[in-house]
Order: structure tokens, then sequence, then C-alpha cells
């Protein structure tokens, strides 16, 4: 399920390397010498669990159905206009962010505001609707982030 999840983020435009490179920037002031294999690892860690390719599958199908009109109104306009008051993208992200706990919640509000990388790409698109695609690449990112951030701090723990 893991290899489906990913495939169908890369036919949309989404790759590892693009939410990595988020994570990096979320935690490089944090963590000295932090390397992009460690993002990668937190990264895949986070595509491990069945929750988190539960729903990047559904946002996204959302998302193609949205585009391809195969909605009811006026859900169908709604995604496809990512209406502000429509926050199921952001409940639907929320739940891979938590599977770190609370700090990767910290994370994706910071990224859902400034739109970093490639999730700004996705939100600015005019060709797709990336309604849930954008809140699943922030989330997926922020719980790599909170991944690396418990990993350091139980490491730095038993340095003292």
């Amino acid at each position: 399920m893991k290899e489906i999840a990913i495939e169908q983020m890369e036919q949309r435009g989404i790759t590892v390397e693009d939410i990595a490179l988020i994570v990096f920037d979320l935690q490089k002031s944090y963590h000295p010498g932090l390397e992009m294999g460690t993002c990668f690892e937190a990264i895949d860690a986070v595509l491990e669990k069945r929750e988190v390719q539960h729903a990047i599958l559904t946002g996204l199908a959302l998302d193609v159905l949205a585009e391809q009109d195969l909605l009811p109104e006026p859900i169908s306009t709604i995604i496809k206009t990512d209406e502000s008051l429509y926050g199921i993208d952001e409940i639907l992200a929320i739940a891979i962010t938590n599977i770190y706990g609370t700090i990767g919640v910290t994370s994706f509000g910071y990224l859902d505001k400034m739109k970093i990388g490639l999730i700004g790409r996705l939100n600015s698109s005019l060709v797709y609707v990336n309604t849930f695609a954008d809140d699943i690449v922030a989330a997926i990112a922020s719980a790599a982030a909170a991944k690396i951030a418990h990993n350091q701090k139980e490491s730095s723990k038993y340095r003292h």
C-alpha cells in the first residue's frame, strides 16, 4: 500500500525529494549537522503508517474526482475552489501530523500558512485541483520533522 500511495503522489507531481527539502528546512536550525538522509528516513517512517497511506489515497482521490467533475454539487465546487471555510482537507492532514505528537500540528500550521516549496507550488496550481494534496504534503513533512525532533531529543537526553 505504501508503494501505491507514493506512486499516486508522484502522478500528482509530489516527490519524496521535495518533501525532504521541506523537512530539512523545518529542522536545520534546530539540528546542526542534519543530513538529508535523516529527512528521507523520517519520511519513510511516516509513509509506513497505514493511517497515513489511507489519508494520502483518500485526499488525492478527492482532488482527482473534483478535477474530473465526478463529485456532486456543492462539494465539487467547494473542493475545486479550496473554499476557505472547508476545513476537511486540514482535518485529514492533522490525522497525519499527530502520529509523532502535537509538535507536528504546530509545524503543519506553519507550513499551511507559509506554503514553503512544493506546498506553495501545489497550492497555486491553475491546472490541477490540489485542495488535499498541499495539506497532505505539509502533514507528511510536519510528521517527519516531529519524528526527527523526538529522535534528537531522545538521543541528547542520554548524552548529559
